[in-house]
């Protein structure tokens, strides 16, 4: 069966001092997911463990970020997860603040009637 894309939603996150990327990409991914309820399952009665979530994080350097931690902010479904270069990183005052964008995808593996 097709992958049917259901929702996309997206989210930031930082780390202000820690220079942690992966911290800052699991609060992206926390902030896109709580921001809106993912509830198209539920609207379809389509189960939660057919889910399949795709996490895209962007971060100035993706080889930093630990993707299982990311991967783990998603409650429920098939996850998988990606980190590519983007995000911002900004240093005043000897430290340096890390900003991660993510994108994450809900769909499912159906067809869509005609």
């Amino acid at each position: 069966m097709p992958k049917t894309q259901f929702a996309v939603q997206m989210g930031m996150g930082t780390d202000l001092k820690g220079r942690d990327y992966t911290k800052a990409a699991a609060r992206a991914v926390h902030d896109a997911l709580h921001r809106n309820f993912l509830v198209a399952g539920a609207a379809f009665d389509l189960p939660l463990d057919a889910m399949i979530v795709d996490i895209r994080v962007g971060v100035a350097d993706p080889d930093a970020v630990d993707l299982e931690v990311v991967k783990a902010e998603a409650p429920v479904g098939k996850v998988s997860a990606e980190a590519v270069k983007g995000g911002l990183e900004v240093e005043m005052l000897g430290n340096k603040t890390l900003i991660a964008n993510a994108i994450v995808t809900v769909s499912y593996d159906l067809e869509m009637p005609s």
